[in-house]
């Protein structure tokens, strides 16, 4: 597979072995191609993960291989790589990596990392996110187009109450808008931000956008996946490359761009010449830092005056104050009909 090489990144020389290993097979991309599209975004990438606690996603076999997530550091990692100790929902910690240069991604990428999934908080404080995410994630019967319609609403939404977003794609056909904020709240508190902005959503766009959690609700609409901002669950971060054959990435873009935009045109040969011409579209992101007071009294009125409380987590989470049941409602319709019986 070739003798090992070593790339310059950012002053550092980073050892890749196997250069010439096929990540791709659609495409025949290797990992040295992977390498060097992460060197041409390199600035990019670098401010998205920047400080960030960061789980891997490893394709150490190529993206028809079996993958993992590596949440923990691993005991080689070099000492010039910092890390910082999160704690999952369980209350267990970890020592996650917090990529601070372009070094450290290529380091991650000799490792088969394709994808990086870092927090929305920063090392120096990581129980309070400063980031609001929103993944508008299509259903069956939907597609980009239909995310774009939504995430135009959402746009609307956020900005009514006194919030801006920065869109890119996800890599497939979903959109995320990803929201710089204070780090004043918990997850627990941005996640009801996230829960009432999709509600607003749902009820401007009640046709094509839903919040339901549940699958058998949902129909063919976009699902606001407010389950996203939750302790420990995260998004492909920008310009990640994602795990399909023809080796797509998770592209900033303009709100102006993202009605023309096909997600399938920004892969990790086509975004490098992008991102020459434009550079890094969301360097503007860390110049923000909004409040969430809008979006939080919005979900007050919600409670208030719709009677709309907290929604329910993911199934591996421990039971939070306030949740409602996590049956699916054609189980809980079964039983209550059980016992009726």
């Amino acid at each position: 597979m070739g003798a090992a090489v070593e790339l310059e990144a950012g002053g550092r020389a980073v050892r890749l072995s196997n250069p010439d290993k096929v990540y791709f097979p659609e495409k025949g991309y290797t990992k040295r191609d992977v390498a060097e599209y992460f060197l041409a975004v390199g600035p990019g990438i670098t401010r998205a993960l920047n400080h960030r606690p960061t789980t891997l996603q490893r394709f150490v076999d190529g993206v028809e291989g079996d993958f993992f997530y590596q949440k923990r550091a691993p005991k080689n990692l070099p000492e010039w790589i910092p890390t910082a100790r999160i704690a999952f929902p369980s209350g267990r910690p970890a020592d996650e990596i917090c990529p601070t240069e372009l070094a450290a991604v290529i380091w991650a990428a000799n490792l088969g990392t394709l994808t990086f999934h870092p927090w929305p908080v920063r090392a120096g404080d990581t129980d309070h996110p400063d980031e609001l995410r929103i993944d508008l994630d299509p259903q069956p019967g939907t597609d980009y187009a239909d995310a774009v319609t939504a995430a135009h609403e959402l746009r609307s939404v956020l900005e009514d109450h006194g919030v801006r977003g920065w869109p890119k794609t996800s890599g497939g056909r979903g959109m995320h808008v990803f929201v710089p904020i204070e780090p004043a709240w918990t997850f627990v508190e941005v996640r009801r931000a996230a829960i009432a902005a999709g509600r607003e959503l749902e009820r401007r766009m009640p046709e094509r956008v839903t919040t339901a959690w549940w699958k058998e609700e949902r129909g063919e609409r976009i699902f606001v996946d407010f389950n996203q901002t939750a302790r420990d669950r995260t998004i492909a971060s920008a310009y990640s490359v994602r795990p399909f054959p023809h080796a797509p990435v998770s592209a900033p873009l303009r709100w102006d761009e993202i009605d023309d935009a096909e997600p399938r045109d920004f892969d990790i040969r086509t975004l490098p010449v992008r991102y020459a011409e434009l550079g890094d579209v969301h360097a503007d992101m860390d110049q923000e830092a909004f409040r969430l007071d809008g979006l939080l009294e919005l979900a007050d009125r919600d409670e208030k005056e719709r009677g709309l409380g907290d929604m329910p987590y993911p199934p591996e989470y421990p039971k939070m104050p306030g949740e409602p049941k996590r049956v699916q409602p054609s189980r809980a319709r079964h039983d209550d009909d059980g016992e009726m019986a």
